[in-house]
């Protein structure tokens, strides 16, 4: 029979293969005439049984183009038959399966030489190894895109024809996948690598409107958080670098300037128009650095933009079992950016005779301010309070934004890290109450077998574990630690360290993503995306804990796998601030120990900000670090070697002035 004889309007389907799937993406895409598999071996075996090649195609569920092509293909009846006919289909959600999404999405990129971008859309070897691929493909043929179907056509053509050529460039491209950042060579730790990458931040600066770089324009969380504790050790550009971008998202329409929380970046170069998605890992690493920035510099803007931030969370992402849900879709419904844009009807509706007054505050235009009629609120003017109560009613009369209510551990733990440390520097008890929730959560839910999990979703836990889950949450019970003085949570991040060290390679000197091997190899990505690698986490944890439990092969492991990445370092350090931030804490880092009871200087010490130090409550008998030392004082130490003891806050001070000479008092 020829080749492109398709009888596919007469072709029936069966249900697919999703609908006892926990991931809401993959729950969407559940009735789609698409025969779609999980990813697991039921759709391999099938592949390798009729040999055919694998599409695999990777999203999430507030992915924008991801719903784009569902609706454009994936619920057409023709695209349904052709890759029913000559594919087997698999759908992965990249928040449940980051592993997979990180080793696909680099052949991908060294496929194309391009940057990447979700929907992934690749085709595999029945064995999972990729041959060809791209992203978002249009139903037709558009601006240079060939047609989703004359893909599909000429894929399978191309595998009936040449399957041999194919699974020869497909082992090529997987033996060109193997980790690319080499083994630590040589002693210590380089600090020039600080001095490089802030003159490399001081080039990439946007000195007009904040940020990095161009349009689109990201947060970059991690390079925030790094440039905070450059700041705090009193170096005047970081602090203004890290200023002026907080400022002025703070301003921009990036920020919900009614409900509170940051989308997930801007289109332009200045924070205007917003790409709405709103996510978990953005607001709740943004919320912790806004309240830190508040401590250092006493700017009352920043404290109020970390509290709506937080408040925002708990109001719209927290379930009701103490976990946050994973992200709020951009569009509502179907329509980008339709809850939080105004057209000048609405606004007049909402405000009646002070719709102009508001107007110049929130830099509204009848004619609009982004597209034609469309209004994007950023502050121009100090708007009053009664001008927002009244927008918020208003705009709550709207289709909401989906949730993906899925809960994932190492989002979670930055969520537990930022509530915490709002907490004690804002003096704000409500969120370190919020912190002891969201851990004994994930604690008692998320935890199976030492390994913290890394999804959850209505009742059913997932049994993936990544090196982030572990790390992540291990920080975040660090900081609670430090907020109540609890042992407990010294103790729980104690056993996430052990967990922490199963996914460190000692030949190899670095930590890998993933416990286990997939088609492509053990995932190890230790560059940071919007958020830290599991790398970065890893080695500010370990370096952490080490010393508070006498674990000299933490320190080491750490040390060792920042070692190894000081020449990434150099090379783009904006894709490392996070690795950054725990090289600096390798260097510089100090542990505060304080035996129980600790008395009046231990709240002192509580709600204090030291970005560098980690701070212990403890029974002298059960902690290492807290071996002969006397309760009532307190302890600054490097490496486990303490000063003098310290019995009231004016001498803790001189101790820290005495390491940092020119960071702030605590």
């Amino acid at each position: 029979m020829p080749f492109l004889v398709l009888a596919f309007l007469s072709w029936g389907w069966a249900v697919n293969h999703l609908a006892n799937e926990t991931s809401p993406y993959l729950l969407q895409h559940a009735d789609n005439p698409v025969d779609w598999y999980p990813w697991g071996d039921e759709a391999f075996e099938k592949a390798k049984k009729e040999n055919k090649p694998i599409f695999l195609s990777i999203g999430y569920a507030t992915c924008y183009w991801c719903h784009v092509m569902e609706k454009e293909s994936f619920e057409d009846p023709e695209v349904a038959a052709i890759l029913n006919r000559y594919f087997v289909s698999i759908k992965v959600d990249r928040e449940e399966r980051p592993d997979l999404d990180a080793l696909y999405m680099r052949a991908y990129q060294r496929m194309s030489g391009g940057a990447g971008g979700w929907p992934l859309n690749l085709f595999l070897t029945p064995e999972g190894k990729p041959f060809y691929g791209g992203t978002y493909f249009p139903p037709e043929r558009r601006g240079g895109w060939p047609a989703f179907k004359e893909v599909l056509f000429a894929v399978a053509r191309a595998w009936a024809e040449d399957e041999a050529r194919l699974r020869q460039e497909a082992e090529r491209l997987a033996r060109g996948l193997a980790p690319i950042f080499a083994a630590a060579s040589g002693e210590g730790l380089d600090a020039r690598v600080h001095e490089a990458a802030l003159e490399d931040f001081r080039f990439a600066f946007d000195a007009e409107h904040g940020g990095f770089g161009g349009a689109p324009k990201f947060p970059q969380a991690p390079v925030l958080g790094y440039l905070l504790a450059r700041a705090w050790l009193g170096e005047a550009e970081a602090r203004a670098m890290l200023a002026a971008t907080l400022e002025a998202m703070a301003k921009g329409g990036i920020y919900d300037q009614l409900g509170g929380g940051f989308h997930r970046y801007s289109v332009d170069a200045f924070w205007h128009v917003p790409h709405f998605e709103k996510m978990l890992y953005d607001n709740a690493q943004l919320a912790a650095v806004y309240a830190a920035a508040y401590r250092l510099t006493g700017r009352p803007l920043f404290k109020r933009v970390a509290e709506e931030t937080l408040d925002f969370l708990l109001r719209e992402m927290r379930g009701p079992e103490g976990g946050f849900f994973s992200a709020l879709d951009a569009g509502a419904p179907g329509e980008e950016g339709a809850y939080y844009v105004w057209t000048w009807d609405d606004w007049v509706a909402a405000l009646g005779d002070e719709a102009e007054a508001a107007a110049r505050a929130y830099g509204v235009r009848p004619a609009g301010n982004w597209e034609a009629g469309k209004n994007v609120l950023f502050w121009r003017g100090e708007p009053l309070r009664r001008w927002r109560e009244k927008l918020l009613a208003a705009r709550e009369k709207r289709p909401r934004p989906a949730a993906d209510d899925k809960v994932l551990a190492d989002w979670n733990g930055l969520a537990l890290f930022a509530f915490s440390e709002a907490g004690r520097l804002l003096g704000r008890p409500d969120y370190v109450e919020v912190a002891r929730e969201t851990a004994g959560f994930l604690l008692k839910t998320m935890q199976k077998d030492g390994l913290m999990r890394h999804a959850w979703r209505a009742g059913r836990l997932r049994e993936e574990a990544y090196l982030a889950d572990q790390a992540a949450v291990g920080l975040g019970l660090l900081s609670l630690h430090q907020a109540t003085g609890d042992p407990r949570w010294l103790e729980a991040a104690r056993g996430l360290a052990a967990a922490t060290m199963r996914f460190y390679a000692p030949e190899e000197g670095r930590f890998f993503d993933a416990l286990g091997e997939g088609p492509l190899g053990r995932p190890l990505d230790p560059a940071d995306g919007a958020y830290p690698s599991g790398t970065a986490l890893a080695a500010a944890f370990l370096l952490r804990l080490s010393p508070v439990f006498a674990e000299p092969a933490w320190e080491e492991a750490a040390r060792r796998a920042l070692k190894a990445l000081e020449g990434a370092f150099a090379r783009a350090p904006l894709g490392f601030g996070a690795g950054l931030s725990a090289h600096l804490f390798a260097l510089k880092g100090t542990e505060l120990a304080l035996p129980t009871p600790a008395g009046g200087l231990g709240e002192c010490v509580k709600g204090g900000l030291f970005p560098l130090t980690v701070v212990v409550f403890g029974a002298p008998d059960r902690l290492p670090l807290l071996a002969h030392r006397s309760p009532g004082q307190a302890y600054l130490c490097k490496a486990g070697s303490c000063q003098l003891p310290a019995r009231d806050p004016g001498t803790l001070a001189r101790a820290f002035k005495n390491l940092y000479p020119d960071a702030p008092l605590p």
